[in-house]
């Protein structure tokens, strides 16, 4: 059951946390062309578009520390100090993102759509710290889950 359920965590965190962290790091960049494009709804779209990738895989996401919650109870590892670090990283990760990066994306979708100044470089650039953030706040869980620092079960 352990291996069932150690896979079927990694699996949701490949396809839930991956989409995001994607579909969220070009949101940036596709604001500031779709801002120079003018009123152009293709590239506005395309906007809309990677914002619903990253509020839909966010919760679709909410399974990840779920499964893992189960994985480390089977492994009877839930009071290891490399588990207890990597839930704190998750928790943080996921309010920067519902926070910070998900109504930071909607302030900029409202500003291209016109209600608020027009979208500057500054703006784009916040969201990218944010963002940046957010995919190294996982990057480090990613790695703790592997190195298991000071683990006993045989990484």
């Amino acid at each position: 059951m352990t291996k069932f359920l150690l896979a079927v965590h990694v699996l949701a965190a490949i396809i839930a946390v991956g989409p995001v962290t994607v579909a969220a790091s070009m949101f940036p960049a596709a604001v500031r062309r779709a801002q120079a494009a003018g009123p152009d709804a293709a590239g506005r779209s395309g906007v809309r578009l990677l914002h619903r990738i990253c509020r839909v895989y966010a919760a679709l996401g909410m399974a990840v520390p779920v499964l893992g919650f189960a994985t480390a109870s089977s492994l009877g590892v839930l009071g290891d100090a490399w588990l207890i670090t990597s839930i704190v990283l998750t928790a943080a990760a996921a309010g920067v993102l519902a926070l910070l990066v998900l109504p930071g994306q909607e302030r900029l979708l409202g500003r291209l759509d016109g209600s608020g100044p027009p979208v500057d470089r500054g703006a784009t650039a916040r969201l990218a710290m944010l963002t940046g953030a957010f995919n190294l706040l996982w990057a480090v869980v990613t790695v703790l889950m592997i190195i298991r620092p000071g683990s006993t079960t045989g990484a």
